[in-house]
């Protein structure tokens, strides 16, 4: 049986380049083509020459059985690193891209008086965004799934699992976007905020199925669905604590990305 075609949540158009994304290509670049490459070159090199002194000093005959056997299995490792990385960058380009996508959607709230951040540290991973405004304050996590070629593509929520046309989603994007809202309620209120942490999970390009947000206390949304739902929030901040709050969080942004 033929594996299924895939294809990108996404608008076929790409989303917008990133703040700084020319410099970070530029740094990519340069450290490849004048660190990584010349330093690989010159270990090969070494490694060449120490084998040739090995030999004039023992007098050892060349035995390019040794380096064959060698070379394969350095070509077999090789391929197989090369095949695995290439499906994961594959991965991360496109959760690249959703949060993008994510972001291009969410810059109609700053007319709305809300901030928004994006790619906020929390210890060992991060929240991909935060919206501050006087609705709430809202994290948001971007799952952003292949498609199939034809068909539905719907996720439905079931008894706490999420579900990707009938497929449980591995690592249950409800547990992390609630560990993520916990994290950031608590970081507020340690700065002396009483603030109202709402979790939420988008899924670029899919239908999602409508369900009980309340009783599960998050919401499961299309990219697309966000604003009406912010729009029917109560205001439940003063635009001072908006301010407040959105400045504390980013000072803790920049002391995190000094470190």
């Amino acid at each position: 049986m033929s594996a299924i075609k895939k294809r990108s949540p996404l608008d076929r158009a790409p989303p917008l380049r990133a703040p700084g994304q020319s410099l970070t290509e530029q740094l990519q670049n340069e450290s490849y083509d004048h660190i990584i490459a010349p330093g690989m070159l010159a270990v090969m090199i070494v490694i060449m020459a120490g084998l040739e002194w090995f030999r004039y000093f023992t007098a050892a005959k060349p035995n390019p059985v040794i380096y064959t056997v060698a070379a394969v299995m350095a070509v077999a490792y090789a391929t197989v690193k090369i095949w695995r990385a290439k499906k994961r960058l594959a991965q991360i380009r496109l959760g690249r891209d959703g949060e993008r996508a994510v972001a291009e959607h969410l810059e109609w709230l700053r007319r709305k008086d809300f901030v928004v951040l994006h790619d906020v540290p929390n210890g060992d991973a991060n929240v991909d965004h935060v919206v501050i405004g006087p609705q709430g304050v809202f994290t948001i996590e971007t799952k952003t799934h292949s498609k199939p070629v034809r068909g539905e593509c719907k996720v439905t929520v079931v008894a706490g699992e999420v579900f990707a046309n009938g497929h449980r989603i591995d690592r249950n994007p409800l547990v992390q976007a609630k560990a993520q809202a916990r994290w950031l309620g608590n970081f507020l209120r340690e700065n002396q905020f009483e603030p109202f942490v709402w979790p939420v999970v988008v899924f670029p390009g899919w239908f999602v199925e409508s369900f009980d947000n309340q009783a599960e206390g998050i919401w499961v949304l299309e990219t697309k669905a966000l604003a009406k739902f912010l729009e029917n929030e109560p205001v439940r901040h003063s635009l001072d604590d908006v301010k407040a709050m959105a400045a504390a969080l980013r000072s803790y942004v920049r002391a995190q990305s000094a470190q």
